[in-house]
């Protein structure tokens, strides 16, 4: 029989509604946070480490949602929350942010926020892709993109360097799965080439001609989609959060808290049916991809597709993105990195200096290189 002591209770949340994802150390009471490189909770005050309880890989495990039961609000209500948060004036993010706090900076669009307590009620998140980078690794991606970056100004870069904390927020999206055939109408393309005689310079000549024999073809393909992924943000450009994909989904995990711990998370700002709306315009150009193979040959028309879809069913989910905005000269620069891969993009700074010194620079090459053909000829 082990006489080593029983192990420590998980960490819980405080029950205060305006303090959620905060979970005391068991040993000295600070707050732990979750640490991405260990995958485990830690408290910065004494060292103490706490392993997440439950966690392990998606794997099937949790269960999708039912759309239709969504739009018309007949969900459970276990399957719905309230929480906190304060909405950016300038770009309309909603984050939640630590109970002290009163004024901070929108780590959106580095506008200053003073903090409220508005109520947000919504669907809980289903599942996440906790972080598996840290602060350090991100900005050390970061500054190493804008080092990569043509007439980029020297000062933000220094500035983006030595600036201040990246934030590392949940960012929500939408996933649906649905069974999709669909019944289309369409034309087959077949390449054939006729001889035609042609004059060119006074004399005939002989020279192949492409044509195109089309034949009428109808038919069904069926799909099913899994995970169609859509932002529920608009704080973020989506040429930007596209940009970071691919995402690993495979390693998704079930909702817990305990990810949250030291991180911030922002409530979704696109709604459950306009997120479909999204995922059917990603559907429908796979669907025309599938017709377009079923249809084979050469060339392919599509003229009418009808497509059935059923067994709609979604999740809301989390997934991390580092985040840094700078204010620099007057302008807003933002900066995202996929807290997962290290994928980084952002908006492009242009510095007018150097752009101007290399169109000078082009010009005097270009003006050297006529005056030396000049002086051959």
């Amino acid at each position: 029989m082990s006489d080593a002591p029983p192990p420590p209770p998980p960490a819980t949340a405080k029950t205060d509604p305006t303090e959620e994802h905060r979970f005391p150390c068991d040993q000295c009471g600070s707050d732990f946070r979750f640490d991405p490189e260990g995958g485990q909770l830690v408290c910065d005050h004494c060292g103490n480490s706490q392993a997440i309880a439950g966690a392990g890989p998606w794997g099937g495990g949790v269960k999708e949602l039912d759309f239709r039961a969504a739009i018309d609000n007949l969900l459970p209500l276990q399957e719905i929350e309230e929480t906190r948060v304060s909405k950016c004036p300038n770009c309309g993010a909603e984050v939640e942010f630590d109970p002290e706090q009163h004024a901070t900076e929108c780590p959106f669009c580095a506008t200053p926020v003073v903090t409220d307590t508005g109520v947000n009620r919504h669907i809980k998140p289903r599942g996440l892709l906790p972080f598996a980078m840290d602060e350090s690794a991100a900005r050390a991606a970061m500054t190493d993109w804008l080092g990569k970056l043509w007439f980029a100004p020297n000062g933000l870069q220094e500035y983006a360097r030595k600036g201040r904390k990246m934030t590392g927020i949940y960012v929500p999206y939408w996933t649906y799965d649905a069974d999709t055939n669909s019944a289309y109408q369409g034309e087959r393309g077949t390449v054939y080439y006729e001889n035609r005689s042609v004059m060119r310079d006074g004399k005939m000549t002989t020279e192949r001609v492409q044509k195109i024999r089309w034949q009428r073809v109808s038919g069904r393909v069926h799909r099913f989609f899994d995970d169609v992924l859509v932002l529920a943000s608009q704080s973020l450009p989506k040429k930007y959060t596209d940009a970071l994909e691919p995402w690993d989904l495979a390693a998704m995990e079930p909702y817990s808290p305990e990810y949250l711990a030291g991180f911030r998370a922002e409530g979704y700002q696109v709604d459950l049916d306009a997120g479909f709306d999204e995922a059917r315009v990603k559907m429908d150009r796979q669907i025309e991809r599938d017709i377009k193979f079923d249809i084979g040959g050469d060339r392919q028309r599509i003229h009418h597709v009808n497509t059935d879809v059923k067994d709609v069913t979604f999740k809301h989910v989390l997934l991390p993105v580092w985040i840094a905005a700078y204010k620099y000269r007057d302008k807003s620069y933002r900066f995202v990195v996929n807290g997962r891969t290290g994928r980084v993009q952002g908006e492009r700074p242009w510095s007018a200096w150097k752009i101007t010194f290399a169109v000078i620079l082009g010009l005097l090459v270009a003006g050297g290189v006529g005056y030396l053909i000049a002086m051959n000829q």
